[in-house]
């Protein structure tokens, strides 16, 4: 028998008691946190998500930001760098959460900015209709210059614009054949927490480039090439200074004062799931090891994931076999059988440049854990980038080449002559996003986009960095559907609880 609806609102407000309950409930904040709003920002934070709670950790202690240069309007558009990362939505944003801020301020919030807030500056601003990517998808626009300014990445293809639905990328002020040309593209704001993973340096030589990685221009060491969805920014610091230029509009550089302060708040601030609505705590004593933000605080970066001895995310053996019969025991049984998935389900990964393509074969049989292999964070712990098919044709995330109701961008590639091709596509490639190779013009890059962290994902729906897929389950079928996994629907569901507790 169904229980009134009285009785489940009631068991509902029981359950939320508990969560907060178990997790030790620290200082609320308000969700959204608006530049120039003075407030302490306490060492410990919780934020009600989708699935649970997200935790949030300050290592440095109580920050305060009045006149801090992260919390602070330092443009003339209004913005700081908290407007697209938002400790609520696990140091980014979430598209739900852009819906509520149109509807709150009536679309003057400085998170819609012409600049980039919008599909194209040129449109009428007090229209949702021209905030569509950003509120439908959260997808922030970059207009990358073409071609790259250096002579280092001479193009080796032409880029003709095929469908522009924003009328960006064929504007006579903003677009492809304007006086400064660019080509314009839409991504989803990376994570600015967890830092030390993602900057982790790497290796001199660098699989992807198959030679040198970038070096920072400060040190002349290599970078790791991992936080930016095309890997063009070398450091913080360089991210810190372009980004108050491009997407704050300051008049000027940033001090070097103040890009210090920006990335030592960004560099000890560490997210992470702490409470599940059905797993419970998550940072518990004696749970699975990585969860949790104080995990990801104390673990050590740059460390390989393998299958044996240290997995991408520890082990879940103490949630395999409860002692007691509980829908919560059943539950954390299903997440660590997900764990299982994601290191030993084995499936052949095919035609995915920058994997097959680089001597390790194609098709390969390996796992998720093979690619998402960087302990603690489940991105790539070389430089990141990879063409899973997510924006190239046919295995795009979006509507048929010429379908009316596309929302992104199609460009034609046509790699010249006497270049390298794309592995799989050949010479021809249609694409929503180039990715990579608009910064390094190699015909190979076409369509690769560097790994996102795998933290806080119930807070920060949804997924790629097109923000094609609205929930885990559709970023798992996409996995299935692209690699032809042949997964059975508990192994689906237990992958997607898996991927909700991180």
């Amino acid at each position: 028998m169904r229980p009134p609806r009285q009785l489940g609102v009631l068991l509902g407000i029981l359950l939320t008691v508990a969560l907060r309950a178990q997790t030790a409930l620290p200082q609320e904040q308000a969700r959204w946190i608006e530049p120039g709003q003075a407030a302490t920002i306490p060492a410990e934070l919780q934020f009600d998500d989708s699935l649970g709670r997200l935790g949030v950790v300050n290592a440095s202690g109580p920050v305060d930001t009045k006149g801090h240069p992260f919390f602070e309007p330092l443009g003339v558009n209004g913005r700081a760098c908290v407007t697209c990362h938002q400790p609520a939505y696990a140091m980014t944003i979430s598209a739900a959460a852009i819906r509520d801020r149109w509807n709150a301020t009536h679309g003057k919030d400085p998170i819609f900015a012409a600049v980039d807030g919008s599909n194209c500056p040129d449109l009428a601003q007090n229209h949702e209709s021209s905030h569509s990517l950003l509120i439908n998808r959260g997808l922030i626009r970059l207009a990358i210059p073409w071609p790259p300014a250096s002579e280092a990445h001479r193009p080796q293809f032409s880029i003709e614009v095929v469908s522009d639905p924003t009328g960006c990328n064929t504007s006579p002020t903003y677009g492809l054949h304007s006086v400064h040309p660019a080509v314009s593209v839409f991504r989803r704001p990376r994570m600015a927490a967890n830092l030390k993973y993602v900057t982790n340096p790497t290796p001199q030589f660098a699989l992807k480039l198959g030679g040198l990685a970038d070096v920072d221009p400060e040190t002349g060491k290599p970078v790791g090439m991992n936080f930016m969805a095309d890997a063009r920014e070398p450091t913080l610091r360089s991210q810190a200074r372009n980004a108050g230029l491009q997407h704050g509009e300051t008049r000027g550089p940033l001090s070097d004062d103040q890009v210090r302060r920006i990335v030592d708040f960004e560099s000890q601030i560490y997210v992470a799931q702490i409470a599940d609505r059905n797993a419970g705590n998550l940072a518990e004593a004696g749970g699975p090891a990585a969860l949790g933000p104080r995990a990801m605080e104390q673990h050590k970066p740059g460390v390989l994931g393998d299958n044996d001895y240290d997995p991408v995310f520890q082990l879940f053996d103490v949630w395999k076999h409860p002692a007691t019969e509980s829908a919560q025991a059943e539950f954390r049984a299903s997440v660590a059988r997900g764990n299982n998935i994601f290191m030993f389900r084995q499936f052949w990964l095919r035609d995915a440049t920058h994997i097959n393509s680089i001597g390790l074969g194609n098709p390969l049989k390996r796992t998720c854990a093979t690619c998402h292999n960087a302990q603690m964070t489940g991105q790539d712990l070389a430089a990141g980038w990879v063409d899973l098919g997510t924006t190239n044709y046919p295995t795009w995330t979006e509507p048929p080449l010429y379908s009316e109701s596309r929302e992104l961008p199609v460009f034609k590639i046509t790699c010249d002559k006497d270049a390298p091709p794309h592995p799989y596509l050949g010479r021809v490639i249609y694409t929503s996003d180039p990715g990579r190779a608009l910064i390094s013009g190699r015909c190979v890059d076409v369509g690769s986009i560097v790994m996102q962290q795998f933290r806080g994902l119930a807070a920060r729906a949804p997924y790629f960095s097109n923000g094609s897929m609205k929930s885990l389950r559709e970023l798992v079928d996409y996995y299935d559907r692209r690699f032809d996994m042949k997964m059975t629907e508990l192994e689906k569901q237990d992958l997607v609880n898996f991927l909700g507790v991180l």
